[in-house]
């Protein structure tokens, strides 16, 4: 695929970024898109490697290696090196609903299992993907696909996030009539309020949920089940009905002080800035205001980078973000060998962004809080930390020790808690009465069944919390085995094929 010798000529190139200052101005996308020329060069950089690990889509030391929904990469760089952008747009569509969202917030697990990786910088693929589905919407060549015929069998989805979207688009184009069920006021589930916009543009989130309506499915929002509507009637009113709640239980922090007036979980703050960004470009007042406050953010992950790239453009005093583990290496270390996902040091856009603000990479490693200390008028006043050593144990699992004497405290008037979610919701799973294994949906991978006849599960609720794109696996394998459940066989296709 590519051209023959294009990963020995041609190197690697990154998409050009806005200046991290500039950008801070607003919350529009820091990102450029390529020209053609560039993503002809960088698609020739695609190998023919015979093997192509891009697509193995496993899980492998616990972390996504390769495109859970098995993305015909190659096929797609070969074409862009050739110029056929319909035809790479059409082999892109075959595995994948959604590129618009993969292409912008997807850590990209393709690019660290690449063949070209082993010994130089992978092929741009996330890059290559955006662009591909860019030009199809910008050139006219996607259009409704409104389905000829229908089942007259009716399904319920509980969840309008990417695995919601993904089973609904599948299950519409095989005929069923579909409706998604949404408590917030806009479909989309984390696509629009847990990924801010400047990593994911809601105008395509808002694009996408305009086509599939324009195709057929119906959205219902501000709609809560238990509240608005209970489960039994779904039920009745239903023939199957697809669980895709996403795992929204945020994990918390138990420790002296979490009462204080300041203290907040990262994705109330994250959904709050999105919301009003949206309703009145901030005119209403409606978010968590970091503006001349120190914040610190607790965990070290993209959620807690999305936390400090908003503070940042809310013009805070100075942001921190903790995390529990050591600083990565700069390259593989022995235990992480291709083609697993490289648990490498990387500068995301947030931490560029905070360097070139206030001279430093904001992120604190191996920290722990002890406790929050408030005021007398229990507002947040500042946090007691004490360092971390990450130990080996006979076994291999890890121990975290206290080191003595490294006790500190930080001034901070915001805290954004960001160490993760414990699963799903309860309620609405009490309500439909499903069985649940470690929090999660207790439904089979590959079944979707839960011990409810009718009632199927996918995504984040059965799975707990990961990768859009894995979301997107469950949507479109949940899609297939409802179809089967309703019609005794379903023509659509399988992801695991």
């Amino acid at each position: 695929m590519g051209k023959a010798t294009g990963f020995m000529e041609f190197k690697r190139e990154e998409a050009e970024e806005r200046s991290p200052l500039s950008r801070l101005n607003d919350f529009k996308k820091y990102s450029a898109p390529f020209s053609d020329e560039v993503l002809s060069r960088q698609g020739a950089r695609c190998m023919d490697c015979a093997t192509p690990f891009c697509h193995i889509g496993m899980d492998i030391s616990g972390s996504t290696s390769g495109c859970p929904i098995h993305n015909l990469i190659p096929e797609w760089n070969d074409l862009v090196y050739r110029g056929r952008w319909k035809e790479a747009l059409d082999r892109l569509l075959k595995t994948n609903n959604f590129p618009e969202f993969t292409g912008s917030a997807c850590p990209a697990p393709c690019e660290g299992s690449c063949t070209v990786a082993i010994s130089d910088p992978a092929v741009s693929i996330k890059n290559i993907e955006r662009t591909i589905i860019d030009k199809g919407f910008a050139n006219g060549w996607i259009t409704p696909k409104i389905p000829k015929n229908r089942t007259g069998k009716k399904i319920a989805i509980v969840g309008s996030g990417p695995a919601g979207l993904a089973s609904a688009d599948q299950l519409n184009q095989a005929g069923h009539s579909v409706t998604v069920f949404e408590r917030s006021d806009r479909p989309g589930g984390l696509l629009m309020y847990g990924i801010p916009n400047m990593k994911l543009e809601k105008k395509d989130v808002e694009r996408r949920v305009q086509l599939l309506t324009q195709e057929g499915i119906d959205f219902v929002t501000n709609t809560e089940i238990g509240k608005d509507i209970t489960a039994e009637e779904l039920r009745k009113q239903f023939d199957a009905v697809i669980l895709c709640t996403g795992a929204q239980k945020q994990r918390d922090l138990t420790i002296e002080g979490r009462e204080a007036n300041g203290v907040h979980f990262a994705m109330d703050y994250l959904t709050k800035a999105t919301k009003s960004m949206l309703d009145s470009n901030f005119a209403d007042g409606n978010f968590i205001n970091a503006e001349g406050k120190d914040v610190i953010v607790i965990g070290g992950g993209d959620t807690g980078a999305d936390c400090v790239a908003t503070a940042l453009r809310q013009k805070c005093k100075s942001v921190v973000q903790f995390g529990k583990h050591p600083r990565l290496t700069e390259t593989r270390t022995d235990d992480n060998m291709w083609p697993a996902f490289p648990q490498v040091f990387t500068l995301e856009y947030a931490y560029e962004e905070a360097e070139q603000k206030f001279g430093s990479d904001p992120r604190q490693y191996s920290i722990q809080t002890k406790k929050i200390v408030k005021d007398e008028n229990g507002n947040l006043k500042e946090l007691h930390t004490i360092s971390m050593e990450k130990v080996k144990q006979a076994d291999g699992t890890f121990m975290f020790n206290e080191i003595p004497g490294t006790e500190k405290v930080w001034p901070a008037q915001l805290v954004f808690i960001a160490i993760g979610f414990e699963g799903p919701e309860q309620p609405v799973l009490q309500q439909f009465g499903v069985d649940t294994k470690f929090r999660k949906i207790d439904a089979k991978y590959g079944e979707f069944q839960t011990n409810v006849e009718g009632v199927f599960a996918a995504g984040d609720a059965r799975r707990g919390q990961s990768l859009i794109v894995w979301a997107i696996n469950e949507g479109r394998e949940v899609a297939r085995k409802v179809d089967q459940y309703l019609m005794g066989v379903s023509h659509l296709p399988t992801v695991n094929a």
